[in-house]
C-alpha cells in the first residue's frame, strides 16, 4: 500500500472515530494532583476526546474503569496500592474493550516491556507528554502501538 492511500485511510479512520458526537471517553489514573489536572486539561481541550473520570490511586483506578467503561485509560505506573502493571491487567479483566496508554516517569526498557505486555497498545516518558500524549492517544485508540520517541522495550 503506497503511503498516500495509507496516510488517507489513516485520516479517514480518525475523523470518522474522533469527529463523532460522541467523542473517546477517557479515565486519568495519575496520583500527583497537579499533573493529573494538567493530563486531563490537554485531552480535554481535544476535539473528540472528553475525560470522564479521574482516579488518583491503583484501586480507585480500578473501580472508575469498572464503573464508566472508558474508551482509553491514561495510566501512570507508580501509583499508591496497587501498581500501573497490576491495574493495567485488573482493568483488562473488569473493562475489556478499554484501551490502555502508560503515562509515566520511568524510562526502564523492562518495565516499559512488562506494561506493554499487559496488553497496553501505548508508552508515554511524562517529559514527553507535551509533545507525544494526544498523538499516542489518537494512535492508540485506532489500535496502533505508540511508544515515546527514545524509548526503547526490552526484547
Amino acid at each position: 500500500m503506497d503511503a498516500t492511500v495509507e496516510e488517507d485511510t489513516f485520516s479517514l479512520n480518525l475523523r470518522h472515530q474522533y469527529c463523532q458526537e460522541t467523542p473517546a471517553r477517557i479515565l486519568v489514573v495519575e496520583d500527583f494532583a497537579p499533573f493529573r489536572e494538567f493530563t486531563s486539561m490537554i485531552l480535554n481541550n481535544q476535539v473528540g476526546f472528553q475525560v470522564v473520570a479521574e482516579a488518583a490511586d491503583g484501586r480507585e483506578a480500578v473501580q472508575k474503569a469498572r464503573e464508566s467503561r472508558p474508551d482509553l485509560v491514561v495510566l501512570d505506573m507508580d501509583l499508591p496500592f496497587l501498581c500501573g502493571i497490576e491495574v493495567a491487567r485488573q482493568i483488562r479483566l473488569c473493562s475489556p474493550d478499554s484501551t490502555i496508554l502508560f503515562l509515566s516517569g520511568n524510562n526502564d526498557s523492562e518495565v516499559i516491556e512488562a506494561a506493554l505486555q499487559t496488553g497496553a497498545l501505548g508508552y508515554v516518558l511524562k517529559l514527553d507528554a507535551v509533545d507525544d500524549l494526544l498523538d499516542a492517544a489518537k494512535e492508540v485508540l485506532s489500535g496502533k502501538r505508540f511508544v515515546s520517541r527514545g524509548l526503547k522495550p526490552a526484547h
